[in-house]
C-alpha cells in the first residue's frame, strides 16, 4: 500500500449541519464551524451521515459546496459525500463537486434495494464513473453496513481497481468491525487510502500502514483526534488514544447525531445548534443534562469557540 501518511489531513469530520428554526440550513454556522475545524487540522467530509446528508436536498448541497468555497473554504480541504440512491443524483452532485476542485467525494452504495449483488454495485460506481467523466474524480467508498445495509466488498474493491485505478482513491470503512478494516489493509492495494470510520481504530489503523480516520467526534474533539494521527508512533500515543477512546465511549452511549448538536449548542451557549431535521428529534432535558455532566467529569472542553 502505498504510504499515504504524507497528508496534509488524516482526520476528516462528517461536519454536522446547522439549521434554523424554518429547518433552513444555516449557511453561516455552517461556514463557520468548517473553518474552525480546518483550524484544528481536520478536513471536511461535509454531507456525511452525521451531517444528516439524507435530509438535504443535491440542490441544497450544491448551494452549500459553493456557499464554502465562496467564503474561502479550499476545495482540496472538502470530501463530500456525494452517494445518493438515484444515480443521476449522485451524477450530478459529484459532477459539480469535480469541477469546484474537491479532494475527492465519499461515495455511498445506493442503500434502499437490500438485495442487489457486486455486479449491480460495480454497474452503480461504474455508470457513475463513466458519466462524470473527469480524470480529476477520486472516489473513497463509504463502507456502512450497520446503516446502509448494503456493503461495499473486498472483491467489489478489486473489481473497481482493476477497471478504475485512477479514479477510486480509497474507502471509509464504517463497520464497526476492526477485522474488516484489517483485511482490507492486508489487501496492500496501491495508491488506495483506507480510513477508520471511528477514531477509535485510529491508532491500529496507523499501525496497520493506513490513512486516518473519518470520525462523527471529529466535530467536537478534533485536535485530540488529530494530535493521535500526527503522533501514532510515539511512545505516549496509546495514551493519547485511550484520552479520545474515553470522550468517544461517553458520547457513542447517545443518538449520535443529537449528541453531538448538544454537544456544540452547550458549549456555544447556542440552543439553534440543538435543531435537527424530522424524523430526526433532539436529546431530551434529562438525556443532554446527563451527556454534559458526563463529558465535564473527564474534563472535557470543545476548544477555542468556533463563533
Amino acid at each position: 500500500m502505498q504510504d499515504n501518511r504524507s497528508q496534509p489531513l488524516g482526520v476528516y469530520s462528517p461536519v454536522v449541519t446547522p439549521f434554523n428554526d424554518d429547518l433552513t440550513v444555516n449557511s453561516d454556522k455552517l461556514i463557520n464551524q468548517c473553518k474552525w475545524l480546518l483550524s484544528q487540522n481536520v478536513g471536511l467530509a461535509i454531507f456525511g451521515t452525521n451531517s444528516e446528508a439524507n435530509s438535504l436536498s443535491v440542490d441544497e448541497k450544491i448551494f452549500l459546496l459553493d456557499k464554502l468555497i465562496d467564503h474561502g473554504v479550499a476545495p482540496d480541504k472538502l470530501m463530500p459525500g456525494t452517494g445518493c440512491c438515484a444515480i443521476t443524483d449522485t451524477i450530478k452532485l459529484t459532477k459539480h463537486a469535480v469541477k469546484l476542485g474537491c479532494s475527492g467525494v465519499l461515495m455511498l452504495p445506493p442503500f434502499y434495494y437490500k438485495t442487489v449483488d457486486d455486479a449491480g454495485l460495480f454497474n452503480y460506481f461504474s455508470n457513475v464513473i463513466e458519466s462524470v467523466n473527469d480524470d480529476r474524480l477520486r472516489i473513497y467508498l463509504y463502507h456502512i453496513p450497520p446503516i446502509a445495509m448494503v456493503g461495499v466488498s473486498l472483491n467489489l474493491i478489486e473489481t473497481l481497481l482493476t477497471k478504475y485505478p485512477q479514479h477510486i482513491a480509497g474507502i471509509k470503512d464504517s463497520s464497526g468491525d476492526w477485522s474488516n478494516t484489517q483485511r482490507m489493509l492486508d489487501e496492500n492495494w496501491d495508491d488506495f487510502s483506507i480510513f477508520a470510520g471511528s477514531e477509535s481504530f485510529l491508532l491500529k489503523t496507523m499501525q496497520a500502514g493506513g490513512s486516518g480516520c473519518i470520525s462523527a467526534t471529529a466535530n467536537i474533539n478534533p485536535k485530540n483526534i488529530f494530535d493521535v494521527y500526527k503522533n501514532w508512533q510515539l511512545s505516549d500515543a496509546p495514551k493519547m488514544q485511550e484520552k479520545i477512546n474515553a470522550v468517544r465511549s461517553i458520547v457513542q452511549n447517545y443518538p449520535l447525531i443529537p449528541a453531538l448538536k448538544c454537544i456544540i449548542s452547550h458549549f456555544h451557549e447556542d440552543q439553534n445548534w440543538n435543531i435537527l431535521r424530522p424524523p430526526l428529534t433532539s436529546l431530551n432535558h434529562s438525556d443532554s443534562k446527563k451527556l454534559i455532566t458526563e463529558l465535564t467529569s473527564i474534563n472535557f472542553t470543545l476548544g477555542t469557540k468556533n463563533q
